[in-house]
């Protein structure tokens, strides 16, 4: 089975292969967790008046609790059921749920340069015989049909068609399983995506989508969701934080104007597989 099968896959593996991004690495450095997503919730301000490194554990702080909420959607989890973290980066969220639920999980990417990291932490965390990491496409896993009880994406889902995407994930899925995500959408109300989504875009070389395409796709292929929370104003503090660290890498305005005028929302969404 071909992992990467167009030259965009190709271009997003080689830039996630070539990323060392101090705003994974460095607020990874500070709980050994190392997360590829945003923060949200209320920020302690006083870290501006202290040390740099303050403002790195409170913005790494921030992005525990966006994954904290995401492993709160997936419900009732034994250890004996099976997750997958669907565009795992470099781990950490898959960790976070090991250790919650006690339960086996697979994390994939076409990062193998991720991939590799990943399962060295297993390894240093002595979890490896519950945590994988595989290099695969979100689009054709490989897992047999039914096989899981629950899987999430966690900011990775602007990179694939959603269709295929859900399609694969209710194949998947054992019924009454759970799909979580969370990610940035454009706002339909705005017709196109703005001048600031289409930065974002460029800068991860991603292709938001609509955020009327995730219900329609999970309506397709049999996925029903149950919760729907709007993040954005939960999600603006962590980015004004983050434009003023040291760590910043200049798309944070783009994210705070597109977030303030409304042409583009941070949603979590929680569906089950009927």
């Amino acid at each position: 089975m071909s992992i990467l099968t167009t030259a965009y896959q190709h271009s997003i593996a080689d830039y996630w292969n070539k990323e060392e991004n101090p705003v994974n690495l460095r607020l990874g450095d500070v709980s050994g967790t190392y997360h590829h997503h945003y923060g949200i919730g209320a920020v302690d301000w006083s870290v501006l008046g202290g040390p740099e490194e303050r403002i790195i554990e409170e913005m790494h702080r921030l992005e525990t609790a966006q994954a904290d909420l995401l492993l709160d959607h997936l419900g009732v989890i034994e250890p004996s059921q099976r997750l997958l973290d669907s565009g795992s980066g470099r781990g950490g969220t898959s960790f976070m749920a090991n250790q919650r639920f006690g339960c086996h999980v697979d994390g994939i990417s076409i990062s193998q340069k991720q991939v590799d990291f990943s399962n060295d932490q297993a390894h240093r965390r002595g979890v490896s015989d519950k945590v994988r990491f595989h290099f695969r496409n979100m689009l054709e896993t490989g897992f047999e049909t039914g096989s899981l009880n629950g899987i999430w994406n966690n900011e990775s889902t602007m990179y694939v068609d959603l269709t295929k995407l859900f399609a694969e994930y209710a194949r998947i899925l054992a019924p009454g399983g759970r799909y979580v995500c969370i990610t940035g959408c454009y706002n339909d109300v705005y017709g196109h995506p703005s001048k600031a989504v289409s930065q974002i875009n460029t800068h991860y070389i991603c292709d938001i989508h609509p955020r009327s395409a995730y219900f329609k796709a999970m309506a397709d292929n049999r996925l029903v969701p149950i919760n729907v929370i709007d993040l954005t104003e939960a999600t603006i503090p962590y980015w004004e934080l983050r434009a003023q660290s040291s760590v910043a890498t200049g798309i944070e305005e783009a994210f705070l104007s597109a977030y303030k005028d409304g042409s583009f929302h941070y949603l979590l969404i929680a569906a089950d597989r009927i």
